[in-house]
Formats: structure tokens, sequence, C-alpha cells
């Protein structure tokens, strides 16, 4: 891969190099190049990249789009002219025969996520939670808004969803190691905008719950269990999962354990 070449998707698609940001055209141009990027160098057949963008129902004249969009894409992402603007090129998007194939990128921020949560990773194995926490803690930082922000089609929505998940549970997990690590009041502010946003997260609500006992709250502790339990009721009409009931019965009777924290897994 061109050195100097940036792509990040944690957020809205962005390219940039050693000229700076590097314009990618029209939404669904960039929802191209987004979806060829998600095949980490594999070739993607015209009929996947057309379902990928434009789903069941493309227009009449998608082939001309596509071809209007590769044609633009290659523009934007070949390496400036000698003399130029000092862009680092070497991206080069192709037709192989069997489909379109992005050489020569790869999602920067991505990588970097991954390489952070697995020094996470390691750091919680050696018994360093504190920094397993901060490692995770700038994994998050690199997040900049929603997954492909912006961009639409099929391939793209599911992928945010899936992106989505996946930064609930790395997030959870660090909640967690700051619980280990007793930054109860530190949490509680994050947990309380976190069940506001995912308010049928019941994990979230959990770590609400212990937050606030072990900070001394535990009244409220028990209030957010009863808030939980109608949301739940109201909205999928049935009643809390076994862990926070559980965790729940052991705030009523006061469990001694609850006071004691347990380590907590950075994923």
């Amino acid at each position: 891969m061109a050195e100097g070449l940036r792509f990040e998707l944690l957020g809205p698609l962005r390219a940039s190099d050693t000229g700076g940001e590097v314009p990618l055209g029209a939404p669904r141009q960039r929802a191209v190049l987004a979806v060829l990027l998600l095949q980490e160098g594999r070739p993607l057949s015209y009929d996947a990249l057309v379902d990928a963008v434009w789903g069941e129902e493309p227009p009449a004249h998608v082939r001309n789009l596509v071809q209007k969009y590769v044609s633009g894409l290659r523009r934007a992402l070949a390496p400036a002219a000698a003399g130029g603007d000092g862009r680092v090129g070497g991206v080069r998007l192709r037709w192989t025969g069997s489909g379109y194939l992005l050489s020569g990128a790869e999602i920067t921020d991505l990588r970097e996520r991954r390489t952070l949560l697995g020094r996470a990773r390691a750091a919680r194995d050696a018994g360093e939670l504190r920094a397993a926490v901060a490692l995770a803690g700038e994994a998050e930082a690199l997040w900049r808004g929603e997954f492909a922000e912006g961009l639409a089609g099929p391939y793209l929505a599911a992928e945010r969803r899936r992106w989505a998940e996946k930064r609930l549970m790395v997030l959870e997990a660090k909640l967690e190691g700051e619980l280990f690590l007793e930054r109860y009041h530190e949490c509680i502010h994050e947990l309380v905008r976190q069940v506001a946003a995912h308010p049928l997260r019941e994990r979230l609500v959990w770590l609400l719950m212990l937050a606030r006992y072990r900070s001394g709250q535990g009244t409220a502790a028990l209030r957010e269990f009863e808030e939980a339990r109608r949301r739940i009721a109201t909205e999928l009409g049935a009643d809390p999962g076994p862990a926070l009931r559980a965790l729940h019965e052991r705030i009523l009777r006061q469990d001694p354990g609850l006071l004691f924290p347990e380590p907590a897994l950075v994923s």
C-alpha cells in the first residue's frame, strides 16, 4: 500500500494523504468506495456491487452509474502528476474479469482499532487492567460518528448495525474495567448517557446499577432497575433478564460481595 494514503470509516468516509483530504465525489460514489474498501482486497462482482449499493431495485441506468462512479474513483485516487500537489498514490481500482478489485488500500482506522484492542487484551491478560482500560479508551476515541456515516445502501446499513454492536461491546467492557478500578463516579455519567441512548440494553443498566450501588447510591440503583423493568415491559412485553434480576436481588439484600470488584474483560 502506498505510504501516506489513509482511509477512515469510523465515522464519515474520509481519504487523506500528504496533500490533505482527497475529494471522493458524490454520496453514491463514496458508497461504492466504502463497499470496495470493506472487501479487503477481494474482488467484488458487478451484481454484488449493485446489490450492496442499490439493493433489490436499482435504477434502470445502474450500469452507467457504476461505470461513472468507478471512473470517478479512479481519477480521485490516481497518483498526482510529477510536480503536483504532493499526494501519494498507489491505490488501484480495476476490473479483474470476475469483479472490481481495489488494491493497495486498507481502512486505516479499523487497523488501528484492532491493534489497540489487541494490546488491551494483552495488557488485561498480564494483569495490567489500568493500561487495558486506557488502550480501550484510545480505540473508542478513533470513532468520529457512526460507521460509514451518511452513506446509503443495504450492505453499509448492515455493516453500520454490526459495528455499532461491536462498539457497544467494547464500551461496556471498558466501563466494567473502570468499575474494577473503583472509578464509580466517573462511570455513572457515561452510563446514564448510554442507557438513555440504548434504554433496552440490559448490560448497560446492570453496569449503571452496580456503579450507583458501589458509589453509595443504593436507592438510585434500585430505581434504575424499576425504570428498566417498566421500559422492557412496555416495549417488549417481557421481564428483565436473569442477570439484571439477580443483581437487583443482591442489592435488595445488600450482598457484601457487591462491594468487591471482579476483573473485567476488555474484548
